[in-house]
């Protein structure tokens, strides 16, 4: 009685959206809904904006050397001097290229500071659903089915979300301009393939909030397209 109670306490139109929402859940799990499946690799280059981004063929060798090797648009003039922009910074923080290279190196080998956690350890490759305080990991349902509030099940959820929110993508970029060294760069595109291989369209903790999901999106960009039919 409760419930009916509350579903007459509903508008129309919070009605209809949840109606909605519930039946785009329940074609999701049930593997209708073509919002859980993955493009190919020609559906994806069709996404991006061909408008920013120019490759004659539909290949990540093709989508890599565009980027190498494109002068527009610009991200940072500093960009364009390297070297001259790694002397400034030198001269201007004298101890920061030590810190940040020491923070991309404990990155390497697995070791993340997160919330104020030191050491934190998610396993090799990574294990993206793990919680290493409580060593619980959320199983790998549809998002739906997830209660990311029982921390009974999945620990604390924001050390998991922290991580998978990729800030410290920076930190192996920043060592890579000030080294040169390619095991950043390896680093990167090894957990950014590792996450996509691990994280399945609408399965898992990270497909649960729709704020998390917000923060991996890239407005203005050529994937912000597929972002759109993809997230909850």
């Amino acid at each position: 009685m409760s419930k009916l109670k509350r579903i007459r306490r509903i508008g129309l139109d919070e009605l209809h959206v949840r109606s909605a929402q519930a039946v785009s859940s329940f074609l999701e799990r049930r593997g209708w809904s073509g919002l859980t499946k993955l493009p190919t690799d020609q559906g994806f280059f069709e996404l991006l904006d061909d408008s920013q981004i120019s490759v004659e063929s539909d290949s990540s060798e093709a989508l890599m050397g565009h980027f190498q090797s494109r002068s527009h648009p610009d991200f940072f003039s500093a960009f364009k001097d390297r070297e001259g922009t790694v002397i400034e910074l030198r001269r201007r923080w004298p101890n920061a290229a030590k810190s940040i290279i020491g923070k991309a190196d404990r990155i390497l080998a697995g070791r993340f500071d997160l919330l104020g956690l030191r050491d934190l350890r998610f396993g090799d490759p990574i294990d993206w659903q793990l919680e290493p305080v409580s060593g619980k990991r959320a199983p790998l349902v549809h998002w739906s089915r997830l209660n990311y509030l029982d921390a009974g099940v999945i620990g604390d959820k924001k050390i998991v979300w922290e991580l998978n929110r990729h800030q410290y993508f920076t930190t192996l970029g920043q060592a890579y301009w000030l080294t040169g060294d390619e095991c950043y760069a390896a680093a990167f595109a090894t957990h950014l393939v590792s996450w996509m291989d691990r994280n399945p369209p609408k399965l898992g903790i990270n497909w649960a909030s729709s704020l998390e999901w917000g923060f991996a999106r890239s407005p203005g960009s050529g994937l912000s397209n597929f972002s759109k039919t993809q997230r909850p």
